[in-house]
């Protein structure tokens, strides 16, 4: 009896054991739950500061970018707090960019604005940046992923008013061409605004809309000198970017023609210059606002991170249109 009652004590005791450790196993898990919750709600707390602010785009050697920075900067500084603003270029390389953005997650970055330069290719980045609990803005390109917010100029607005610009200079009447850029959102969108103004002038004939004049000095330049050769006669250019229509301000140099004019959309310092030579062709721009959509980008990230959403996640920011005539009063970039 007595060497069965000292083996059930020690089974009992056994049992006890193995009792109690499960039982602190299980709160050590508990602990751990609740602790990944704690820290999940405390990204979305209304009690965060805007502390830090990555910038990721396309290349600082380009006059809008450098203004989106210094719009970024502008306003942290009216926000206060001492926030750091660390703007990075890419060189429009995805690869580099992506690295970038990964590193802004990693640092604890608290707002991440990009410009992105591949769509679709920047969607992983961005959720691991999203899931990690930073705010993501995408600022001038759309992007295929879900963010915080996407801020654009209107470049839809943008093709409007310059091509009505276009057909209220031509009286309704005379011969177009468009210098087509690389197929993304917002060239087809320029592109579409512009048809839209002219549709309803009749005996506006669009003659050339398909040319792709890549953005670039060098491709409007190219362009421009094809079309010359092709269409003895051309009353108007819309130009979907302002270094394509400046290289075809070149090609019309060159060619010596001048019976035509062309309209861009930006507002770039090598547009207005361009527009100040009474000698060339360049007339007007539709003019975006890189600080400004930096300024706003900002703000709302600010808002976002102390619990206030915008109202809409996509925000279009209104174009200008600069002419010879108010050129005077515009302030640039």
């Amino acid at each position: 009896m007595k060497r069965i009652s000292l083996i059930a004590g020690i089974l009992g005791f056994a049992v006890v054991g193995c009792t109690n450790g499960a039982h602190n196993d299980n709160t050590a898990t508990n602990t751990t739950n609740k602790a990944t919750n704690i820290s999940a709600e405390s990204l979305s707390t209304s009690n965060r500061k805007l502390q830090t602010i990555g910038v990721a785009l396309g290349d600082l050697g380009n006059p809008f970018y450098n203004a989106v920075q210094k719009g970024a900067e502008t306003e942290a500084q009216k926000i206060g707090g001492n926030i750091r603003v660390n703007a990075v270029s890419s060189g429009f390389d995805l690869n580099q960019q992506t690295n970038q953005i990964e590193n802004f997650t990693a640092a604890n970055t608290d707002l991440i604005i990009l410009s992105a330069v591949d769509k679709k290719g920047v969607k992983p980045v961005i959720d691991q940046a999203r899931l990690a609990g930073r705010v993501v803005i995408a600022l001038d390109s759309a992007v295929d992923a879900d963010v915080d917010a996407m801020i654009s100029s209107n470049n839809t607005q943008a093709g409007e008013v310059a091509c009505q610009y276009i057909a209220d200079r031509l009286k309704g009447q005379g011969s177009v061409v468009i210098l087509n850029g690389t197929p993304m959102d917002s060239i087809n969108q320029r592109v579409s605004g512009c048809e839209k103004s002219l549709s309803k002038y009749p005996n506006i004939k669009l003659i050339s809309k398909e040319q792709n004049a890549e953005g670039t000095r060098d491709g409007g330049l190219r362009v421009m000198s094809d079309l010359l050769t092709t269409f003895p006669k051309i009353d108007a250019v819309f130009a979907t970017n302002d270094q394509s229509g400046v290289g075809a301000d070149l090609a019309a140099r060159q060619a010596r023609r001048n019976e035509f004019f062309i309209v861009g959309v930006d507002g770039s310092p090598d547009a207005t210059k361009a527009m100040e030579d009474k000698d060339g062709v360049f007339a007007a721009t539709a003019a975006q606002n890189p600080a400004g959509m930096a300024e706003k980008a900002v703000q709302i990230g600010n808002d976002i991170i102390q619990g206030k959403k915008p109202e809409s996640s996509k925000i279009l920011i209104p174009v200008k249109l600069v002419t010879r005539e108010n050129l005077s009063s515009y302030q640039g970039w």
